[in-house]
């Protein structure tokens, strides 16, 4: 394999520093570094660098300038390191990089750019978001981080169509329901847990560092329950969604206000769930809550791209 990494971007590009894609002997690719003709510039550098094993920097030139070979014209430029991985090393290196993010741990990549030294993990994070990365002249320094956590409570049917979605966007899905019959792994392929009771999954997820929870339940005990146990993990969520029309929301919060969960904690919720799109079908709602995890995540405005400003 080749590992494309974006290392140093300027202006407007389609993907940030330190995104990654992966090109294979055969053709196989996994990821995008932003699509279009720069990407296929830079797999056809790989497909070099498959053959020679020499490591190369590629210029992704998104200018639209008239009098140069431009790829795009979103208006910047990238830089993408190309780098073979091949050979029992390599092998080991992405098992211990895997063995991390799949335990919830981070992993902070050493990305030299001398020919004659490899990658190498570091225990020393260099940020806490995706992608984070220091470089210079030598060296790339990216820390990944482990996949984000989406914890669907409630398996009905928009906990279902939540799931498939999630799983696209790349989430670790989970399920809390005490109805087998919902609660499957038929019905939820994507799940890497199912927990039929809440006690059990809060115990789990306790310490998990990137917890997002959507409360999707058929009513308001279940509601009260899982809101009271996640508002007391000693972590804090990154993200509470909760269901439901705003009288059931409005009775759910005054509830747990009353058992003891002051308001500022409250104010963190968001309910009702998703993003106002005129959604009405499960399919449709699906969307609009994984819309607002990523703006949540991301730290989008929300608006309409249309009424951006340059």
């Amino acid at each position: 394999m080749v590992l494309a990494t974006v290392v140093q971007t300027q202006g407007s590009v389609p993907r940030e520093v330190g995104a990654k894609m992966l090109i294979g002997s055969d053709g196989f690719t996994f990821g995008t570094i932003g699509g279009g003709a720069g990407e296929a510039k830079v797999i056809r550098q790989a497909e070099q660098v498959l053959e020679t094993g020499q490591k190369q920097m590629v210029i992704v030139d998104l200018t639209g300038a008239a009098h140069r070979d431009t790829q795009g014209i979103c208006g910047g430029m990238m830089q993408v390191w190309l780098e073979r991985w091949t050979g029992a090393a390599a092998q080991t290196l992405a098992q211990q990089i895997l063995m991390r993010l799949e335990t919830g741990q981070t992993a902070t990549l050493v990305i030299p750019f001398e020919s004659n030294q490899s990658p190498y993990l570091v225990d020393t994070d260099v940020g806490v978001l995706s992608g984070s990365a220091i470089n210079d002249e030598n060296t790339f320094i990216g820390t990944l981080q482990p996949p984000p956590t989406l914890l669907i409570v409630g398996a009905g049917h928009v906990g279902m169509q939540l799931a498939k979605i999630a799983d696209m966007i790349g989430f670790q899905v989970m399920v809390q329901d005490d109805r087998s019959e919902w609660a499957n792994s038929q019905h939820y392929p994507q799940a890497t847990k199912i927990f039929a009771e809440l006690t059990t999954a809060l115990t789990d997820l306790a310490t998990h560092p990137q917890l997002f929870a959507a409360l999707v339940t058929r009513g308001y005990q279940y509601d009260l329950a899982a809101l009271t146990g996640l508002l007391q993990r000693p972590i804090p969520c990154r993200y509470i969604g909760m269901i439901g029309s705003k009288k059931r929301v409005r009775q759910v919060l005054q509830t747990v206000e009353q058992n003891g969960i002051s308001r500022s904690q409250l104010q963190s919720i968001y309910a009702p769930i998703g993003l106002d799109i005129g959604a009405l079908t499960p399919e449709e709602i699906a969307v609009s809550i994984a819309a607002e995890l990523i703006w949540v995540q991301r730290g989008g405005s929300g608006r309409p791209l249309s009424e951006k400003s340059d």
